[in-house]
């Protein structure tokens, strides 16, 4: 039975209720009049608790139906391969392992091993990284090193969100940051793309929502490969600049791999600003590490959350990124991979485009396919062919699994592979279709 005469005694009894197992998900509160007469206190401080309880996402208002305890954060998929798949995994979202460079181990200079009270970054990496990001971001900025993007832009949320704030999401979206966003309570509000990147009316809308921050990919979308244009970028820049208090983050993930030129967003004076750039894509998955770019402020606030002795990066992973970056080979093996992955896509793209099916986006490691049907369906009609795909579903903030797109990362495959890809992905769409 809850407890309580104060709004926050109530929301602790609703706590504990919850953690004792005397309450469940999908189990009604009781009506607020019923609750306020119950416990012989005013309407208002009942209201005040469900406000709570529903900005900290435990419960949810459901109008006549009453307010409702939350099942919690339902995850979405995240990247990778499939265990134990006998079909061809065509789904990972993984670059090639034979086109990421191996780190020289035994050339990696340690020197001294790092100790608490220690600077956060390598000053060889701290070097070159700040050199890379201000050719990008030429305006004062300082550097942080973090464990990969995901932790970046949580981080960076972290220190500018609460529960229940509001954050514009493109959408589709990449996997982890939708499951960021649900694990952390915030408020997704999606904001759409064109072939010129995000919208200028779907980040308005977002603006006008409440958003209190904008995560945006300039180049090679994840999933489905578009880049900003020049314009778009402009157009951005100019309606961001009304809105000085809202942090924008961009995440460059491809950056060195990009056959896109980076375009920002970010307006020149903007005082609340991040860059992100990891190395997963080109130097591999493995290493963890992701450079951040930030106005002064911001990365003040990131250090409170990556001091020493708590959660700082690594410096032999540092040291070992800078060796892998200066390596004399390294400079080659990024343009061979870079081009690998343009070319494959490419010939993908022409050959879908041949058999009618329509394509998205032109850069990155995967290819966009809307295929004017229900992807599970046409995902099981690509099992029977022996193919595992990713429908475009999960890469919707709103999770709807009908979406009628799939996403396919090919650039493995031979040219005889991908004709057999174009020709069964075609001829699932056209039996699902007819099936309508």
């Amino acid at each position: 039975m809850i407890q309580g005469t104060t709004a926050q005694e109530i929301v602790e009894s609703v706590r504990g209720l919850l953690d004792t197992g005397d309450l469940h998900a999908g189990d009604s509160l009781p009506p607020v009049r019923a609750l306020a007469e119950q416990l012989g206190i005013n309407r208002n401080t009942v209201s005040a608790a469900y406000r709570s309880l529903a900005q900290a996402g435990i419960v949810v208002s459901r109008g006549r139906g009453g307010t409702v305890i939350t099942p919690g954060p339902a995850l979405t998929e995240e990247e990778g391969f499939a265990p134990e798949t006998v079909l061809h995994d065509i789904g990972s979202g993984n670059p090639d392992p034979a086109l990421l460079p191996l780190p020289p181990l035994s050339q990696v200079d340690l020197g001294a091993p790092a100790l608490y009270g220690d600077a956060l970054i390598d000053s060889d990496l701290e070097k070159w990284a700040t050199a890379w990001l201000q050719q990008a971001q030429p305006r004062e900025l300082e550097l942080t090193v973090t464990s990969g993007a995901v932790d970046a832009i949580e981080r960076l949320l972290a220190q500018t969100l609460v529960q229940g704030d509001t954050v514009g999401l493109e959408d589709p979206c990449f996997l982890s940051s939708i499951n960021m966003t649900k694990i952390a309570g915030y408020r997704a509000h999606g904001i759409p793309l064109d072939d010129e990147g995000i919208t200028v009316g779907g980040v308005e809308a977002a603006l006008a929502a409440g958003a209190r921050a904008i995560v945006c990919t300039p180049r090679a979308h994840n999933p489905t490969g578009i880049s900003l244009s020049k314009r778009r970028a402009r157009e951005l820049q100019e309606l961001l600049a009304e809105h000085p208090h809202v942090l924008i983050i961009e995440d460059d993930h491809y950056s060195l791999l990009a056959r896109s030129p980076y375009y920002t967003v970010i307006p020149p004076q903007h005082p609340r600003w991040a860059l992100v750039r990891s190395m997963s894509k080109f130097l591999g998955p493995d290493l963890r590490l992701a450079l951040l770019a930030s106005d002064p402020e911001t990365a003040r606030q990131l250090r409170t959350r990556l001091s020493p002795g708590t959660t700082w990066v690594s410096r032999i992973l540092q040291r070992v990124a800078v060796a892998m970056l200066d390596h004399p080979e390294t400079s080659t093996a990024l343009q061979r991979a870079s081009t690998h992955y343009a070319e494959r896509n490419a010939e993908l793209r022409a050959l879908l485009r041949e058999r009618s099916l329509t394509v998205r986006g032109n850069d990155g490691l995967n290819v966009w396919v809307e295929t004017a049907a229900d992807a599970r369906t046409v995902s099981q009609a690509m099992m029977r062919r022996g193919w595992l795909i990713r429908t475009g579903g999960v890469f919707r903030l709103d999770g709807d699994e009908s979406a009628p797109e799939i996403r396919v990362t090919a650039h493995t495959l031979t040219t005889k592979e991908m004709v057999r890809l174009a020709d069964d992905l075609a001829a699932a769409v056209a039996e699902v279709v007819r099936r309508r």
